[in-house]
């Protein structure tokens, strides 16, 4: 009963408030396509281009400029780069990812070396804090999400044929290249989104654990799409809470709890295989 005091204390203050709406919004949006991305082992695009949005950052708070502004049109040429890289390059995912990802962020610590003033910042956005998102944010956060998951619904058996085999999507008639950088643009959205939700350095955790704690229990596409976006956005509301309560970063918070869930996901998955 304490608790349940607790946590109408908590959600009578308007930066909770605004806290649980975005990241519940931004959790949809992350496991519409963490369940496609870990299907087609392109998971850890999440984590490249969080190191690509912390150069991005960077730039904008050298030039005194918004953050999401910069970050979006820059993550999404990156975003670009690496499915180019992977399909032309003749250079694997994860290797065109890795390459991706350490040229950004070896030149984010660059600009934040040279460039002071904004370390503070800077450090803000590595690790996230939903807690101070503005209402403006929020705002930008259910439009991209919302987008995310219109698209996602729109294209969705182009992307279940070429999440499961490229090659006969192709002979199908499906335009697989087109459908690769609508699911890739899509990531690095989500992504820019995440930078103030958990942070540049955890990201990537977002896309990727709801997702797999899903598919550690269903078999069917739909209701993996269905538990992760449910795992997510329970992980969200219950991380707000315990930092709130105990002052603990909002962003490592969330992911603790996603952990959990897998944990619990793991656990019970391998029982029903039994």
């Amino acid at each position: 009963m304490e608790i349940f005091f607790e946590f109408q204390e908590a959600l009578s203050f308007a930066f909770v408030q605004r806290a649980v709406i975005a990241g519940c919004f931004m959790a949809l949006g992350c496991s519409f396509l963490g369940i496609f991305l870990v299907l087609k082992r392109f998971s850890l695009i999440g984590d490249g281009l969080a190191h690509v949005s912390f150069a991005t950052v960077a730039i904008a708070l050298v030039l005194h400029a918004q953050p999401i502004i910069i970050s979006i049109p820059l993550v999404a040429i990156a975003s670009l780069v690496i499915l180019s890289l992977s399909e032309k390059a003749k250079v694997y995912g994860d290797a065109a990812i890795g390459l991706v990802s350490s040229f950004g962020i070896a030149l984010g610590v660059i600009i934040a070396s040279t460039a002071g003033g904004f370390n503070v910042d800077l450090f803000s956005y590595l690790f996230g804090n939903i807690l101070s998102v503005s209402s403006a944010e929020v705002w930008i956060t259910i439009l991209i999400s919302l987008l995310v998951v219109f698209i996602t619904i729109l294209f969705y058996h182009d992307l279940f044929a070429i999440t499961f085999d490229e090659d006969y999507a192709h002979v199908s008639g499906i335009k697989v290249k087109i459908v690769n950088k609508i699911l890739i643009l899509l990531t690095s959205l989500i992504v820019v989104l995440g930078i103030k939700i958990v942070g540049t350095m955890l990201v990537s955790s977002l896309i990727i654990l709801p997702a797999v704690s899903a598919l550690q229990i269903v078999r069917s596409f739909k209701m993996a799409i269905v538990l992760s976006g449910l795992f997510a956005v329970i992980s969200v509301i219950i991380g707000i809470f315990i930092s709130y309560i105990l002052n603990y970063p909002s962003g490592a918070t969330i992911v603790m709890v996603n952990f959990i869930f897998f944990i619990a996901s793991f656990m019970l998955g391998s029982l029903k295989r039994q």
